[in-house]
């Protein structure tokens, strides 16, 4: 690996049009005083960041569920998922990333299956580490039937600062663990719900990567 594939990652197509944007508003703000205009740069920067898609080496092993998302574990817990989806009204293992303005956005599907629902709700805009954000705020939601028959859901939740969920899969596409499905601009959080009986491997305040780490494993009692 180079030394500056460290520093500098692709960026996702949805991102070139706010960091022109952004690059516009930094040269405008250079000519109307030099400070500004750095401070313009340093956003522009900070906006290629944000909209990073590194590549990822997701785990091949049958039976895993991966972190759909970059962030921190901020809460596990028994809920309902949307009813938008169709699913049982029983509740799941939830498992919550959250992610900041310096995580990267680009989300990722948790296990391989077909996607059997695409449900688009309208919401506030509560902070997305809030428990009420899973009920109240704008969200996308995902149902996900694995080979076995089994669902797994995962919702896309807008938060303080976001303002935009985009997702890219509709209804009878066919995903591999690890694919892109979505993205959220600026501060969300994805939710994932476990098939019942699945326990999570993971532990609130843990950090994760998405396509990467590993949150559940469907195929053994307990999720050991």
């Amino acid at each position: 690996m180079r030394m500056t594939d460290t520093f500098i990652k692709p960026m996702h197509r949805e991102g070139v049009r706010f960091v022109v944007i952004f690059a516009a508003i930094a040269a405008v703000l250079f000519f109307i005083a030099q400070p500004l205009g750095w401070i313009g740069v340093g956003l522009t920067v900070w906006c290629y960041y944000f909209f990073r898609d590194p590549e990822r080496v997701t785990p091949d092993r049958e039976g895993l569920v991966i972190s759909p998302a970059d962030g921190i574990v901020s809460l596990l817990e028994k809920a309902v998922p949307p009813k938008e989806l169709g699913m049982p009204d029983a509740p799941l293992t939830r498992v919550s990333v959250f992610m900041n303005v310096f995580n990267c956005h680009v989300n990722r599907t948790p296990v391989a299956g077909e996607v059997t629902a695409v449900a688009y709700r309208p919401g506030k805009f509560f902070n997305a580490s809030l428990d009420k954000a899973s009920s109240d705020n704008e969200r996308n939601s995902l149902r996900i039937t694995m080979t076995d028959g089994r669902d797994l859901a995962v919702v896309q939740i807008a938060g303080l600062v976001a303002r935009r969920i985009v997702c890219f899969v509709k209804p009878g596409e066919k995903l591999q663990t690890g694919d892109r499905f979505g993205l959220i601009r600026f501060g969300s959080r994805v939710d994932v719900y476990l098939p019942d009986g699945v326990e999570p491997l993971v532990s609130v305040g843990q950090t994760m990567i998405a396509g990467e780490t590993v949150l559940a494993q469907l195929d053994a009692p307990g999720g050991v």
